[in-house]
């Protein structure tokens, strides 16, 4: 991000768009006091704990912890990029943005930029066929058995490609985009050792792709005809502005719904999520043309912690769900299957039952483990000896992967009963297949214990000392009396060592800038909820300069109580013992010394 915009342009752009203003825009404020409060959109909740503090241009929710400034609050709202928001908040303000960017990168935003106008324009010419023109009667007449409104086919911008091979030529001469561009686009392609181009997409129902600020950035066709020899889907190639790995069919339509549901549902097709989502339930995605990928559950991490699967009923659909649990659980997210009852698919169901039945049915979804046992009891055959091991060995297997010892002894006792063996004769199994995991397996493949969880709460003083210290405009004698060992939590250290050294460079250092120094979001959420407390009395010297001293008594007491462990060890020399006890005698010395207040008062800022 540094090398594409300027930091004096960003602090331009940030002054330009007030946070009140913006957050307003999105959700509905009111003000209680000095702030303003409201509903948080990142979680569900019944009482207002999301606050926009205007005068510190920040927001923090109490309840879930979110926070940050104007640029966070876009870029987690719109799921964007940080450089995203910047443009999202820059095109607001109507303030150009002047790129550090070299040439190539230049060039490379320009692409971009006219890969998505020739994206966009296409969908435009499709949709129009499909709704009126005559070639596109086919494409009509299928979604029409298909039970798919015209409100569902304007909402998903559907179209149709006409059974011609120059159709899209013919379009982009008329339009005058390069034929070059065209085909690094995808849409048309080029036969091998000609000049000769033709179209990519003839004859098919058209859905296009979006990102999740809702831009066409690629196709799927469905063919209509029933030709063996051609593929039923044919999909866009990746190109600068399509990454099917990093695409979901729906989210542009669907984030807001996967917010307020609090899980989304993921589904195999365009016509299941389409259906679904015209259905009733809305918070459903589908990965675009590949396997749910590691980067697809991270996307998903962005927005929730539980996913909801909900492929077809057949053995491939279910081996579809399995596949994708190492990616879903390296993200260290929540999993359930719905199981959508045989013969159908998401989408006959629905017209079948209706969308309250799907609903239901996403609803009393089982845990992965629960349905993997099912699909591995109905695979194998649990009556021989082969089959038990296969089923207790492969369950050991995935359930190692999560780091949970709760979820491995629940589901070796599930597992026993249904081999009708001894629950520690699975127990043994399972540790037999952690043991058997190979030194070189990568570590994305692991569950989410074997990284580490994040670093626990500050405790009561460290974050009085933060909040205190964010609140003082000159608290430079702070750092001549401070040892930053006597605060234990790295972030609250990490935060208090830019704050000091800020003040010592004479550096003037907001709110919002050290939430720029400071990028990771549980950095930014202690910043922004030690700001975001009630207003601190007067007097900040005084308050932190009694912190001080209950953090270094604290540091102190735990040296003594080292030394006191030291003392009672076996083989001291009378001269370590006495080295030793002078040492302690100056540790409760120290304890006795004020820590003194070298700055005036000063008020909040």
């Amino acid at each position: 991000m540094a090398g594409l915009v300027s930091p004096a342009t960003i602090e331009q752009i940030r002054a330009a768009n007030d946070i009140v203003d913006v957050i307003g825009s999105y959700l509905p404020l009111k003000r209680a006091g000095g702030a303003f409060v409201t509903l948080c959109p990142f979680h569900k909740e019944k009482t207002p704990s999301f606050h926009v503090n205007p005068q510190r241009q920040i927001f923090h929710c109490f309840g879930c912890h979110k926070g940050g400034d104007v640029f966070t609050f876009v870029r987690e709202y719109e799921g964007l990029t940080f450089i995203e928001a910047v443009r999202r908040l820059a095109e607001r303000a109507n303030i150009p943005l002047e790129s550090a960017a070299d040439t190539g990168d230049g060039q490379a935003r320009h692409v971009k930029e006219s890969l998505w106008k020739i994206h966009e324009q296409i969908a435009q010419h499709w949709q129009k066929i499909l709704a009126g023109g005559a070639g596109g009667q086919i494409a009509r007449d299928y979604l029409a058995r298909r039970g798919v409104s015209e409100e569902a086919v304007r909402l998903f911008r559907l179209g149709y490609a006409p059974e011609a091979w120059d159709d899209t030529v013919q379009w982009a001469r008329g339009a005058q985009h390069p034929l070059a561009l065209v085909e690094q686009a995808g849409l048309i392609l080029r036969k091998e050792g000609t000049d000769r181009v033709y179209d990519r997409f003839r004859g098919r129902l058209m859905f296009p792709i979006c990102d999740e600020q809702g831009r066409v950035v690629a196709f799927s066709g469905r063919v209509l005809r029933g030709d063996e020899k051609t593929a039923k889907y044919v999909n866009s190639p990746e190109t600068p502005i399509f990454t099917k790995s990093r695409i979901f069919y729906g989210l542009d339509k669907s984030k807001r719904a996967i917010l307020d549901a609090g899980f989304a549902v993921v589904c195999e097709g365009q016509l299941d999520l389409i259906t679904a989502y015209t259905g009733g339930v809305k918070n459903v995605v589908a990965p675009q043309g590949t396997a749910l990928t590691a980067e697809h559950a991270r996307i998903l991490k962005r927005y929730v912690d539980e996913v909801v699967l909900c492929f077809d009923s057949d053995t491939a659909g279910q081996e579809a769900a399995v596949r994708v649990l190492d990616s879903l659980l390296a993200s260290g997210l929540a999993i359930r299957v719905a199981t959508v009852p045989a013969p159908h698919d998401p989408d006959s169901f629905i017209r079948a039952h209706g969308g309250q039945a799907f609903a239901r049915l996403v609803r009393d979804a089982e845990g992965f483990f629960d349905f993997y046992l099912n699909h591995l009891c109905a695979v194998h055959e649990v009556r021989t000896d082969k089959g038990r091991l296969a089923v207790a060995r492969a369950m050991g297997e995935a359930l190692r992967k999560t780091g949970s010892a709760l979820l491995l002894d629940t589901h070796a006792q599930k597992t026993a009963q249904r081999l009708g063996v001894a629950a520690e004769a699975v127990r043994i199994e399972f540790s037999r297949a952690a043991r058997s995991r190979s030194p070189s397996e990568p570590p994305e493949a692991r569950g989410p214990a074997d990284a580490g969880a994040g670093p626990p709460p500050p405790s009561e003083r460290e974050f009085w000392l933060l909040r205190y210290l964010l609140q003082s405009e000159d608290a430079g004698w702070v750092a001549a009396e401070l040892d930053l060992d006597w605060i234990r939590h790295p972030l609250v250290r990490q935060i208090v060592a830019r704050r000091l050294a800020a003040q010592a460079e004479h550096r003037v250092q907001d709110v919002p800038s050290l939430l720029a120094e400071c990028p990771d979001a549980p950095s930014q959420s202690l910043i922004t909820e030690a700001v975001a407390c009630a207003p601190t009395a007067d007097d900040l010297p005084r308050r932190l300069a009694s912190t001080l001293e209950l953090l270094r008594n604290d540091a102190v007491d735990r040296e003594l109580a080292r030394l006191t462990q030291r003392l009672a060890q076996p083989g001291l020399t009378e001269q370590e013992h006495r080295e030793i006890e002078v040492r302690k005698a100056r540790l409760r010395e120290r304890k006795r010394q004020p820590i003194p207040q070298e700055a005036p008062a000063a008020s909040p800022a």
